[in-house]
């Protein structure tokens, strides 16, 4: 069996049982399962399940839309093709333009007035057809996207930009050997390849590297058109490691850049800093004796990100850039060091606009630390069981997976049953469960990819400031509060024969529990997650009450106010949260025995610091015995000689390190020593055994 057929074995499997969970229809779940992949792939950073479909007459259907036409000038529509069956045909060229049609004839009907007041206002479709027509005026371009779980056949190679009402649309087939692809990745993530050719042409660069040096590094005058080109091709995935994932990639034209493309563009490469970017690799071309590069692979734009959004955006609304160069500095850094490296170029090149947690990526020690809780900590039997199982925590995409497939049959089904499948969760699913938790439902309605950018900013500076608090103490307390998220998920979907009118799901969950959450603090009280997490499930006051919040709170987002956004835009605004909090709700169940005072939570938080750095004291402890006195002779010696800063603490407990043999270091000592060598790496430090010992990262 291929890798295609044994990811799309796994993929029906994880279909079906998202599916129960959730109590959705497969095509749904299929959906959710896919979506993360997609919208972490960078080709779109939002999509939302809206399903419509017209009678088989009318051959109208919809699954989904993505993005805000006001702010991206493109509308995006999907559609959902689901078999569910290992036998199925590929998709044929036939069958593919068929399926776009679909959402193509969605799309001029919700332009007919008549058409959009003959649906039900409560109803996905007319949200949809509604917001449509509102901002038609603001959509240059359209793009059509079909999501199914069969392979596309190898005949079709692609299909060409048609036109729509005068605008451009293009067409996205993500097929199950596409999403194989992604997932199996090591970053989850198409390669980025330009062809500077198809940009308007290869471009002249300097070497600034010596001819024997590993590292190469290059410097050009880079044509405005051409950054422009490249950014509209590829936009946020260019900005990978930079501002996308922590402070978001925002496409507002800055007034000074866009007064010099309009006023002295000539003058554009002098006034701006210009950009600083790398590349996994490049290929240069001698042309009448003057090196041209003309192909990149995996570019990232590490710093001047509002530089490059600006000039796409002059682009975009027609202003002259042929007179604009915009100086780039390029850095060559393969793959295996990409993730270790291009985090520290970011990190340093935006040293004039410090933010926490610039390296949050998934080798950032919040995202080790809880991997290493998930690996060891088993939870609670349920009710009815004799097995313990783990919550795997899958740091980087497709974790879950490649190890499942490294075991013999016998070890897969023990591992199965430690680690069933409803129990894996994401980076993003964790920062979903999080946020809400913290009141910020119209921060998680704005996607996964969005959310989690707000997630790794405010855990990023946490962890700076008092690492220790992300305990195990923690980390049950986060699976508890999953738990609680996918149960209202299920409630919320099991409501729709009483209260639930289709769509708005995801905001109605989020916006459930952050309101609940509230009450509760307001009574000076937290719900008991230690319970939860001892339970591994809800007792039925509690789902009793989310259902009744869930009802509350999606009958708010059915009415926004008059004259203002659609139900899935007021979900994401501040004055929706603060006029849903402001609701007076009584608990129509007796949940006081899921409660505790906020006394004995913080005393629950102190113990798992202190827990905490029990543990990092011993881990310490053994890496720096590890290490050995040699090499931390070698490292006092090149602090010395460096001039590095240390306090007579520090320079004590190295030179106690260099007599290992003789004593000890204790854990405290030890969890400084390791902070000094952390800092002196940062500082060019190099050991082949510190590197062997403690990995790349430390």
């Amino acid at each position: 069996m291929g890798d295609v057929d044994q990811y799309a074995n796994m993929l029906r499997e994880d279909v079906r049982l998202l599916s129960e969970a959730n109590g959705t229809s497969m095509e749904e779940a299929f959906f959710a399962r896919v979506t993360d992949t997609i919208t972490g792939s960078g080709e779109i950073d939002t999509l939302e399940y809206f399903h419509h479909r017209g009678t088989p007459q009318s051959g109208i259907r919809v699954d989904g839309w993505g993005g805000d036409p006001r702010k991206s000038k493109q509308l995006t529509l999907l559609v959902v093709d689901h078999a569910d069956d290992p036998n199925a045909p590929t998709l044929t060229g036939t069958e593919l333009n068929n399926q776009f049609k679909r959402p193509l004839r969605f799309l001029k009907a919700a332009l007919d007035e008549d058409w959009r007041n003959r649906l039900e206002e409560t109803s996905p479709g007319f949200e949809l057809a509604d917001m449509i027509a509102a901002r038609w005026s603001s959509v240059k371009k359209i793009r059509l996207l079909l999501l199914t779980d069969r392979k596309l056949s190898s005949r079709v190679d692609g299909r060409e930009m048609t036109e729509f009402l005068e605008r451009p649309v293009s067409y996205s087939v993500w097929d199950v050997s596409r999403l194989e692809r992604i997932e199996s990745s090591a970053m989850g993530r198409e390669d980025i390849v330009v062809e500077l050719d198809q940009h308007g042409g290869a471009i002249p660069v300097l070497a600034a590297h010596m001819p024997d040096s590993p590292y190469e590094a290059y410097l050009a005058a880079l044509p405005g058109s051409v950054l422009a080109s490249i950014y509209d091709r590829w936009q946020a995935r260019l900005l990978e490691q930079n501002v996308r994932v922590f402070l978001q990639a925002r496409g507002n034209v800055n007034k000074g850049i866009r007064k010099t493309i309009e006023e002295d563009p000539s003058m554009f490469f002098a006034y701006n800093n210009g950009i600083t970017a790398t590349a996994e690799s490049v290929e240069i071309e001698n042309r009448d004796g003057i090196p041209m590069m003309t192909r990149l692979t995996n570019l990232q734009i590490v710093n001047g990100g509002q530089t490059s959004a600006s000039i796409h955006a002059a682009l975009r609304d027609g202003k002259d850039l042929s007179k604009t160069f915009v100086q780039m500095k390029l850095s060559i850094v393969d793959a295996e060091k990409a993730e270790k490296i291009v985090p520290d170029i970011s990190r340093y090149a935006n040293s004039q606009n410090r933010i926490a947690a610039a390296d949050f990526f998934s080798n950032h020690p919040f995202h080790v630390r809880m991997e290493e809780i998930s690996r060891r900590l088993y939870a609670p039997a349920k009710d009815g069981n004799f097995t313990q199982s783990r919550w795997f925590y899958e740091r980087a995409r497709g974790q879950f997976a490649d190890r499942r497939s490294r075991l013999t049959p016998a070890q897969r089904r023990k591992f199965d049953l430690e680690h069933p499948r409803t129990q894996l969760f994401t980076k993003t699913d964790l920062a979903k469960a999080e946020m809400t938790w913290r009141g910020r439902p119209e921060i998680v309605s704005l996607g996964a990819q969005k959310n989690f950018a707000h997630f790794a900013h405010a855990i990023g500076k946490e962890w700076d400031k008092r690492d220790e608090a992300f305990s195990e103490e923690w980390f049950r307390n986060a699976i508890s509060k999953l738990i609680v998220f996918r149960k209202t998920e299920r409630i919320v979907s099991d409501a729709a024969s009483s209260w639930y009118t289709g769509g708005l799901r995801a905001n109605t969950v989020c916006y459930a529990i952050a309101k609940l959450v509230r009450d509760v603090e307001e009574q000076k009280q937290s719900i008991d997650l230690k319970k939860i997490w001892n339970a591994q499930d809800l007792p039925d006051t509690l789902v009793d009450v989310l259902d009744q919040y869930g009802e509350a709170m999606h009958m708010h987002l059915l009415s926004p106010p008059a004259g203002g956004s659609n139900p899935t835009e007021w979900a994401k605004k501040k004055a929706c949260v603060e006029s849903a909090m402001k609701m007076d709700l009584e608990f129509r169940s007796d949940i006081s025995d899921m409660l505790i005072g906020t006394a004995e939570r913080r005393e629950r938080a102190s113990e798992g610091r202190r827990d905490q750095r029990m543990v990092d004291g011993i881990k310490a402890q053994a890496t720096v015995a590890e290490i050995g006195s040699d090499e931390w002779a070698s490292l006092r010696d090149w602090t010395r000689s460096s001039g590095m800063r240390l306090t007579p603490t520090e320079d004590g407990i190295l030179e106690a390190a260099t007599r290992l043999r003789v004593r000890p270091l204790s854990e405290a000592q030890s969890v400084k020593a390791m902070a000094v060598l952390e800092r002196a790496r940062q500082q060019g430090y190099v050991s082949y055994q510190l590197t062997k010992v403690c990995g790349p990262d430390g």
